[in-house]
């Protein structure tokens, strides 16, 4: 073989090294980016998922004080009926216990 084919697949070979080399490193830049766009992809899902948590735990609480203002307001109206009847019965309940202790 000749100097120069020496050289000429030398001078293939250097440049299919260069060309390797340059193309692991850009495999390595373009994972790395990969990675770092993942984590920030992960911490923007993060902070969505907190928010909307957040959000649904406020439906949740107002959900919640409505329906123990409705309670609030039926027991109410309960009570107030219940004292009506004790208060419609008293008289009676008062002739019997008069009644029970004039007769003792």
């Amino acid at each position: 073989m000749s100097l120069e084919a020496i050289e000429t697949v030398n001078r293939a070979e250097n440049e299919n090294k260069a060309r390797k080399a340059a193309a692991e490193q850009e495999a390595k830049e373009r994972i790395a980016q990969a990675e770092k766009n993942g984590l920030a992809l992960l911490e923007q899902m993060r902070t969505q998922a907190a928010e909307e948590g957040k959000r649904l735990l406020r439906e949740a609480e107002s959900r919640a004080e409505r329906q123990c203002a409705k309670i609030r307001e039926d027991t109410a109206k309960e009570c107030k009926a219940v004292a009506g009847q004790a208060e419609a019965h008293m008289s009676v309940a008062v002739e019997r216990i008069v009644g029970k202790v004039v007769n003792q």
